[in-house]
């Protein structure tokens, strides 16, 4: 009587501390709060080289260190400048951790998404939040679910700045890359994952890199959302092909493939109106969902889409 006694006594002690130990939360648990958090008023628009960007950068940093990252490199800053059409030197500061890979590939898998936006102007705040908190967002949640469970390559988490004035940040980073860019065998980058009236959101990459395409496919099946491919040709139309529209224009430009995930244009798009209070939450967050696994898959055979793209 007395071991079953303390048996029952141990089972009971343990569900106790089970009870109580906190239970850490999933990947993209805690993509709301960060929408919320850097479309603030008091973020004042995150501008390029403006104080709300620094506050947005600090918070971002305070991230980073919240799911254990570790920079590549000395530090995680990786400041650049350039001059304004009015000759204005304005100062940027991209981002950058490191996630070690499991495997032994020397490739490695950059994720991107630009924290600027338009900062304030005629006196009203644009607080993007869907351009570009939500995939910044969607970044942290892409960090948190490989620090749960390492990815099979190395991949480097870049928060870029200066991507409203032009790719600034992005530029400067391929110009000065964190890794060799023959090395770098893919670009993923979130630009507004957020907002859809019709609950869409579209994957580009396949049309001119056809080798990503059964592997995007397979992503389409699977997906959270309705998850579309286009956008990434001029079959339509200069304008409506975006492979040089946000930041992996500027990987895409030196010959490195990427892959972008993001929603059509609405009517908040670079309006003071795209606040937090008007995203659609149950979307956000499938998408979140949608673009952690994407870049699981898009880890698992970043082998097979270096060797063909001759990388």
């Amino acid at each position: 009587m007395r071991s079953i006694l303390l048996s029952a006594a141990a089972v009971s002690l343990a569900s106790s501390l089970a009870a109580a130990a906190p239970v850490a939360p999933g990947p993209g648990a805690h993509a709301l709060d960060d929408v919320r958090i850097l479309s603030a008023d008091d973020m004042q628009g995150r501008g390029v080289g403006t104080p709300g960007g620094a506050k947005a950068r600090a918070y971002i940093l305070q991230r980073f260190g919240q799911i254990g990252l570790a920079p590549q490199g000395g530090r995680f800053e990786r400041p650049f400048s350039f001059k304004t059409k009015w000759g204005k030197t304005v100062q940027g500061v991209n981002l950058v951790a490191r996630i070690p890979g499991a495997s032994s590939s020397d490739k490695v898998l950059v994720v991107t998404a630009h924290y600027d936006h338009l900062g304030i102007k005629g006196g009203q705040i644009y607080n993007g939040a869907d351009d570009n908190a939500s995939g910044v967002a969607g970044l942290l949640a892409v960090a948190e679910a490989f620090r749960a469970r390492p990815p099979a390559h190395t991949v480097l988490i870049v928060a870029l700045d200066g991507e409203e004035s032009g790719l600034k940040g992005a530029k400067a980073l391929v110009a000065d890359p964190p890794a060799p860019l023959a090395t770098i065998g893919l670009d993923v980058n979130f630009d507004m994952i957020s907002k859809n009236a019709k609950g869409e959101l579209y994957v580009s990459g396949a049309g001119p890199q056809p080798y990503l395409k059964p592997v995007l496919d397979q992503v389409v099946r699977t997906a959270q959302v309705t998850l579309k491919q286009g956008h990434d040709t001029d079959a339509t139309g200069k304008a409506d092909n975006w492979t040089l529209q946000s930041d992996q224009g500027a990987f895409a430009a030196q010959g490195v493939p990427w892959v972008y995930f993001g929603v059509e244009d609405h009517p908040e798009y670079h309006q003071p109106t795209d606040d937090f209070d008007t995203l659609p939450q149950d979307f956000f967050k499938r998408a979140v969902a949608t673009v952690v696994q994407a870049t699981r898959a898009l880890d698992d055979d970043l082998d097979m889409i270096s060797k063909a793209a001759g990388r």
